[in-house]
C-alpha cells in the first residue's frame, strides 16, 4: 500500500528520498507548488491534461514542495483531485509545506473538494515535523 510522507519545512530530505527511490529503480517526478499547478494550465491549454494526469499516475513517487504555498483556484483544485483521487491507495506522494495539515483546508475555494483531498492525503500518511532555525540562516552573510 501506498504510504505520504507529510514533511514540514525540509527540502533536503525529501530530495535525498528522491535520490533513493531513484536508485531503486522507481520513477519520481518534482515540483514546486507553483510548478505543479503551472504544468497542468499549460497542458490543458494544449489539449493535453489528460495525457499529464495519466503519466503522474504511473509515476510511483511525487514531490510536491512547499504544498499549501497559496490559494488555488476551483480549475486547479479539480486537477489536484483527479490526480489524488487516481493515485489514492497505489502510489506515494510527499508533501513539503510550511503549514500545518490542519491549515491546508484554507487553500481550496470549495470545501467538499478540500475534505475529499485531504481525507484521502491524510489517510495512510505519515506526518514528519522538523522543528529549528531555517538552515537557510547558515548560507546568509553575515
Amino acid at each position: 500500500m501506498a504510504k505520504l510522507i507529510l514533511f514540514r519545512r525540509n527540502g533536503f530530505a525529501t530530495k535525498a528520498l528522491a535520490h533513493c527511490a531513484c536508485r531503486k529503480y522507481l520513477s519520481v517526478a518534482f515540483f514546486s507548488f507553483q510548478d505543479l499547478f503551472h504544468q497542468f494550465a499549460l497542458v490543458d491549454l494544449d489539449g493535453k491534461l489528460d495525457e499529464l494526469l495519466e503519466r503522474l499516475t504511473k509515476t510511483d513517487l511525487i514531490i510536491v514542495d512547499d504544498f499549501a504555498f497559496k490559494k488555488l483556484n476551483q480549475q486547479q483544485s479539480e486537477y489536484f483531485y483527479t490526480l489524488v483521487n487516481e493515485r489514492y491507495q497505489t502510489k506515494s506522494f510527499i508533501f513539503t509545506s510550511n503549514r500545518a495539515l490542519s491549515d491546508w483546508i484554507n487553500i481550496f475555494p470549495d470545501p467538499i473538494i478540500a475534505n475529499s483531498i485531504l481525507d484521502r492525503i491524510a489517510h495512510n500518511a505519515y506526518q514528519i515535523t522538523l522543528k529549528g532555525e531555517s538552515y537557510r540562516k547558515n548560507f546568509s552573510p553575515k
